[in-house]
């Protein structure tokens, strides 16, 4: 994984590249993010989604995390060429940067230009709005096809250097 010189918003927390062995704790963080903040899925939907996660898509980007000194998973990044593919991080570390961190990381370090979010998650959408980022389209479906309209977002190439 990559190296980071990312400013983390407290000491004590490390950023750092995530194994398999990590697979589980994301999932846990990933479902306890999207209950505090999805709450336009149904339940059958976000179980099967909470399945994909742990079972395939987990396995389908770089993952980087950012840890409290006793190895506790906060938040998570997941990327794919120039897109973040997923950053989600538990409700309990809300607006304490670690957002904000792994963000900057992607798009500073990795020069990442695209994030997908949730037209339904107000939440999102405003930070990454605050990030800089500017919607450019949208699509009325999700990637399977499901009732979830997505707002594709960019960040100005201006932004990127």
């Amino acid at each position: 994984m990559h190296s980071t010189s990312t400013l983390l918003p407290k000491a004590g927390l490390r950023m750092g590249p995530v194994n398999p062995n990590d697979f589980q704790k994301l999932t846990d963080v990933w479902e306890a993010s999207v209950r505090a903040t999805h709450h336009f899925l149904t339940e059958d939907d976000l179980l099967l989604f909470k399945r994909l996660i742990r079972e395939q898509y987990l396995f389908q980007v770089d993952l980087t995390c950012i840890r409290e000194e006793k190895g506790q998973i906060l938040g998570f990044l997941g990327v794919a060429d120039d897109k973040i593919e997923m950053l989600f991080v538990h409700p309990a570390f809300f607006r304490q940067g670690i957002g904000k961190a792994l963000a900057n990381y992607a798009v500073d370090t990795l020069k990442l230009s695209k994030v997908d979010v949730n037209e339904q998650n107000q939440q999102a959408l405003d930070f990454y709005l605050r990030l800089g980022f500017l919607v450019k389209s949208r699509s009325s479906l999700d990637g399977m096809g499901k009732p979830y309209p997505l707002l594709h977002l960019e960040m100005p190439s201006k932004q990127l250097n």
